[in-house]
């Protein structure tokens, strides 16, 4: 499995772990490299997740599809989706804390710079 964590970008933030803990809080590592054991445990835990929800999300959309499924495997394939997109979006949660900060001085300058030629043409 192809590793998302770089080493050469690892900050001294926590990362939010792809698993809660056994009382079901939010589980991060401190750690000074994105290359140690427990964060390649965890990149290759959020791609079984991920690749589970799309075949979860396949299986659930037979029984979704068909009016005349019964009450409980509509209520299990609600209850299996809910499950995948909770793990998603701890995903996506744990991935967007890990981007960098964008860089907001060089959208200043261009936004300064447009508002001036804004007032240069409309003085014109």
């Amino acid at each position: 499995m192809k590793h998302t964590t770089d080493p050469a970008a690892a900050t001294s933030a926590p990362r939010l772990l792809p698993w809660p803990s056994p009382d079901g809080n939010p589980c991060y590592l401190m750690t000074d490299s994105g290359g140690g054991y427990v964060s390649r445990l965890a990149d290759d835990l959020e791609a079984v997740q991920l690749a589970m929800g799309t075949d979860v999300l396949g299986l659930a959309r037979a029984v979704l599809d068909d009016p005349a499924s019964p009450y409980t495997e509509v209520r299990y394939a609600g209850l299996r989706l809910a499950e995948c997109l909770t793990d998603a979006l701890r995903v996506a949660e744990s991935r967007g804390l890990r981007l960098p900060a964008p860089d907001t001085a060089g959208a200043e300058e261009a936004e300064g710079a447009e508002e001036a030629d804004a007032t240069e043409r409309s003085t014109a």
